[in-house]
């Protein structure tokens, strides 16, 4: 039989490659993990990486705090008209949907007298309760014959005013500490981009969800929009500021609210990841020299744009300081770089 037939390369020939093959996978193993040639401090390498803290200059540059909120145009509140006397409806003088101003004549009450006539007839004084302010009557809730008390609401006059309120978040109000009274409104498709004014920024008073339900606010019935107090929202701030006179604006319109709270030229700026704290004082760091610990310096801080801070008094142009406050430097700097990579 022929060395060459394929019974033999079968049964003989590719068991015995198989086997040596094997054994020099076995070997290398074995010499990878026993004799690898490793020695231990023979090589005279040791390590030489630092480990330091991101450093940067103090720069001069513009800043400008310019912070844009999403807000809704609403028509402003409607005002009551209250009863002044107490006593029967014997008249009503407008129709829900008419125009009035202060002095317009809404019901006349009829209110009893203390003394009677001489034969023992009641006697009545008619009180005429006008409309308070100028708008259009939006609600008229008594008829005649009903009896009111002092202080009941019988009317709501809804002025033809709006205003332009939207939400901030509570750390943002850091950035409003010199208390702008104006901002800017961009209406898309609406008019030229117009200034409002009388801005306030109202917070949630403390308690203020507790206890009875106050008093409705006069919104005129179908309408909504923020309560009297000038609240928007009742999950944080709100900002607040009226459309002036002759821009002709409906209410539910969704805007634009950018209020401007300073700018400034030639000022010294630095990355807000340098400073801790807020609002007119904080800390900088400077970097120390031969490794040691880093040197806190006091500062005033002035206009904050989101970004960058300007700083009013403490350092000087040119001066080195650590990029992120040292108790926070590795988060940030964790984060800034998963930002730069998204």
């Amino acid at each position: 039989m022929s060395v060459s037939s394929p019974g033999v390369v079968r049964r003989w020939v590719l068991p015995i490659l198989r086997i040596v093959v094997f054994a020099a996978i076995a070997v290398a193993l074995v010499k990878l993990a026993f004799f690898n040639g490793a020695t231990s401090g023979t090589d005279g390498i040791v390590p030489t990486a630092e480990v330091s803290d991101p450093i940067t200059t103090v720069q001069t540059g513009s800043i400008r705090n310019d912070i844009s909120l999403d807000a809704t145009v609403y028509p402003d509140a409607a005002a009551p008209v209250r009863a002044t006397t107490a006593g029967e409806v014997s008249k009503v003088d407008v129709a829900v949907g008419a125009a009035v101003d202060a002095g317009t004549a809404v019901v006349v009450v009829k209110h009893p007298l203390a003394t009677a006539a001489a034969d023992g007839t009641p006697l009545y004084e008619k009180v005429t309760i006008s409309a308070g302010a100028a708008g259009t009557l939006s609600a008229l809730t008594v008829l005649v014959g009903q009896q009111v008390a002092v202080g009941d609401t019988i009317a709501q006059v809804a002025p033809p005013t709006f205003n332009v309120t939207g939400t901030i978040a509570p750390v943002e109000q850091y950035r409003l500490l010199t208390k702008p009274t104006e901002a800017t409104v961009t209406i898309a498709g609406g008019p030229a981009p117009f200034t409002c004014t009388g801005l306030t920024i109202n917070a949630p008073l403390a308690g203020a969800a507790a206890g009875p339900s106050p008093e409705p606010s006069g919104d005129a019935p179908g309408t909504t929009g923020p309560s009297a107090s000038g609240s928007g929202s009742s999950t944080g701030p709100s900002v607040r500021c009226a459309v002036p006179a002759g821009v002709t604006v409906f209410g539910g319109l969704a805007a634009k609210l950018t209020i401007s709270a300073g700018a400034a030229a030639d000022a010294l700026v630095v990355p807000a990841t340098a400073v801790e704290g807020s609002g007119t004082a904080g800390t900088i760091y400077r970097p120390a020299a031969g490794g040691g610990a880093p040197k806190p310096v006091k500062v005033e801080l002035g206009i904050f744009d989101g970004r960058n801070v300007q700083i009013v008094s403490g350092l000087k142009e040119g001066e080195e300081i650590l990029e992120f406050v040292p108790s926070k430097s590795d988060e940030q700097a964790a984060a800034a770089m998963n930002g730069l990579g998204g």
